[in-house]
């Protein structure tokens, strides 16, 4: 089973049979959305889009997804990202020791060992998942927790240590008595199970707390009755743990991995002038000396060649621009922009649009799936919209590609360079021949051969506007006289 893992975790095959299970069946109300709290996006992913990803880096023999608020929502986003995995439907959420159950049972047999994740710790990364468990099976663990040690434990459950260090319990705070709410190992949620332990122990979980809750940590002591190890395993990086159950803290995560992110690529060899001001999303894909000038954002699966050069004020979505190409003030989505060609400043690239290598397209120029060959100009104001520009062809400002009949779309044709006037206006479908010419002002709507010249309108004419002053003036007294003999 293979999902993309996020960017930079490459890790090695996991030695024994895996089962993940994600948690996102909760109703997130804090966040007062009607999107599911899971499906809220940071850094161009879901939150349990981050998730799932990080899961899919440690290639698990299987993924229960465990759905139930909103799960018309969250079930086919989960199975659209990863195809394979199996749905668990908890209807009412009654705590993470019902949800683990309710998976079991959607999985039918696992063994080995079962890793349980939550849904909306969206800095999770693959390689904290590895270690976590290679950790828990070679301490042949009956359970293992990933913990932490925080500042303020406020709100987590706390991990209870015997005199020898030996982990006892873990304790929600509701549960807490004073004592152990001053205690700063947490709990993350996410915890490693031996199956035939998890198996054994589910149906033996009870709901006698604050919440009336089935709690898996209760596994913990289970385990401990039944003399089995219990670990808890430290992350140095606690924020990779940290869930989002509102808007402000989806912001602090959101600010959080962009920064993760940015600086990853300025290790790699990345020139970000500002990092506070520029914003890369998890799948974009930077090749070395690129450089990102302030105020720029690259979203979806934008790819950036070798010393291109973006910004500033730029955003691109779904862009593939070329090596040692230069993007100033544009937005572009779904647009390909060729090696060494500009664009810009103030230019909108819509989808379908290609740049050719060498090509331009200037200042107010808005391109919609136009084909621009290489070393071809659009230099300024203009809309080209459904067109084929052919290499070297030069399009006069102002220019208008009229493509749309009120009914249908049409395509124009320019071929190898030609050359087109300002203020030209092209009624598709047309098209204009290899080293065609068209005058200024044109409206061309019929085909122009190659190497012609298309002029329209009437000849120019000069008419003289200008009154002598003499005759003004006489004319004036004339006027004057006839009422002084009235």
């Amino acid at each position: 089973m293979a999902v993309t893992p996020p960017p930079g975790d490459t890790l090695d095959h996991m030695a024994s049979d895996l089962t993940v299970i994600v948690l996102a069946a909760g109703g997130g109300t804090r966040m007062k959305s009607k999107t599911a709290k899971v499906l809220h996006e940071i850094g161009g992913r879901s939150m349990v889009g981050h998730v799932l990803a990080a899961v899919g880096a440690l290639d698990p023999a299987r993924v229960v997804a465990v759905v139930g608020h909103q799960r018309d929502q969250v079930g086919p986003h989960i199975q659209a990202l990863l195809p394979d995995v199996v749905l668990a439907v908890q209807a009412d959420q009654q705590g993470t020791g019902h949800a683990v159950r309710i998976a079991i049972e959607a999985a039918g047999t696992t063994s080995g060992t079962v890793l349980v994740a939550a849904g909306d710790t969206p800095l999770l990364r693959g390689e904290s998942l590895r270690d976590f468990a290679q950790e828990h099976q070679a301490a042949e663990c009956a359970v293992s927790v990933l913990s932490g040690v925080v500042d303020d434990p406020f709100g987590y459950g706390r991990i209870v240590r015997n005199d020898e260090g030996d982990v006892e319990a873990i304790i929600e705070e509701k549960d807490a008595t004073a004592d152990q709410r001053g205690i700063h190992e947490i709990s993350s949620g996410i915890l490693a199970f031996d199956a035939e332990f998890l198996h054994e122990a589910l149906p033996k979980i009870g709901n006698d707390n604050a919440k009336g809750e089935y709690y898996l940590t209760d596994t913990v002591a289970l385990a401990r009755d039944a003399g089995l190890t219990v670990g808890a395993f430290p992350i140095d990086d606690w924020k990779q743990t940290e869930g989002a159950n509102d808007r402000v803290q989806l912001s602090e995560l959101g600010r959080e991995l962009n920064r993760r992110i940015v600086e990853q690529w300025m290790r790699e060899g990345v020139t970000v002038m500002d990092p506070e001001t520029t914003w890369v999303e998890a799948d974009v894909k930077l090749a070395p000396d690129v450089i990102l000038l302030p105020n720029t954002q690259l979203l979806g699966a934008t790819v950036v060649g070798e010393d291109a050069v973006i910004g500033p004020d730029t955003s691109l979505k779904d862009c593939e621009i070329g090596a040692g190409a230069r993007v100033v003030r544009a937005h572009g989505e779904l647009a390909v922009v060729g090696e060494g060609a500009n664009v810009g400043p103030f230019a909108y690239l819509r989808p379908g649009t290609e740049l050719g290598s060498g090509a331009k397209i200037g200042t107010f120029v808005e391109t919609k799936n136009a084909r621009i060959g290489a070393g071809a100009k659009v230099p300024h104001l203009s809309y080209v919209g459904d067109a084929d520009i052919g290499e070297g062809a030069n399009i006069g400002a102002g220019t208008i590609f009229a493509n749309y009949d009120g009914t249908h779309k049409h395509r124009t044709t320019v071929g190898k360079g030609a050359k087109t006037g300002a203020n030209n206006t092209f009624v598709a479908p047309v098209t204009i021949g290899d080293g065609a010419m068209t005058g200024g002002g044109a409206v061309v709507r019929r085909d122009v051969p190659p190497g012609n010249l298309a002029v329209s309108g009437g000849p120019q004419r000069n008419l003289d506007r200008r009154v002598p002053r003499e005759t003004d003036a006489a004319s004036m007294g004339d006027s004057t006289d006839d009422e002084g003999e009235s």
